[in-house]
């Protein structure tokens, strides 16, 4: 749910106008409307190289992925943790759009520790590569576009963490 509609729903439900706060929220929103936009391609349009960046350095930090034995042994399960990737990459251009981090925690977060602890993923290895894969994305934005980004990387990790 984008913070816009997040606003309007609220209001609704306690049967008022929108709060100051609210609306400063949502004017502040609309300013960095096309910032966000335009941070959103640039994670699109660079996602191969984000993550062969970060690629290259999560199995930097944990060569024993790719060993033999290695949850990522191989083209095939590397090629499942690079779609991963892609999809938390998405995942945060999604909370970029909407303004807000609700969609990440419902979409990428609840269960997630749950489900990689199924499939025999070490989740130390999945915060790693978050935390890679913001890395790698800072490479191609500038401060303060990076300043409005690592929030969304940062939910994702804390989200694992818990």
């Amino acid at each position: 749910m984008s913070i816009v509609t997040k606003i309007i729903i609220d209001s609704d439900n306690e049967l008022r106008y929108p709060s100051v706060g609210e609306l400063n929220t949502l004017q502040s929103y609309f300013r960095s409307t096309n910032e966000r936009i335009f941070i959103a391609c640039v994670l699109r349009d660079k996602q191969q190289d984000i993550i062969k960046l970060a690629s290259k350095a999560i199995f930097q930090i944990h060569p024993e992925y790719i060993a033999p034995g290695g949850n990522a042994e191989g083209a095939r399960k590397r090629s499942l943790c690079l779609r991963d990737y892609g999809w938390y990459l998405r995942l945060v251009t999604y909370g970029i759009l909407s303004g807000e981090k609700e969609s990440i925690e419902q979409v990428g977060v609840i269960g997630v520790k749950e489900m990689y602890n199924s499939l025999g993923v070490p989740v130390i290895g999945m915060i790693d590569s978050i935390e890679c894969l913001k890395k790698a994305s800072l490479e191609f934005l500038s401060e303060s576009q990076a300043n409005i980004v690592i929030p969304y990387f940062d939910f994702i990790v804390q989200g694992m963490s818990n």
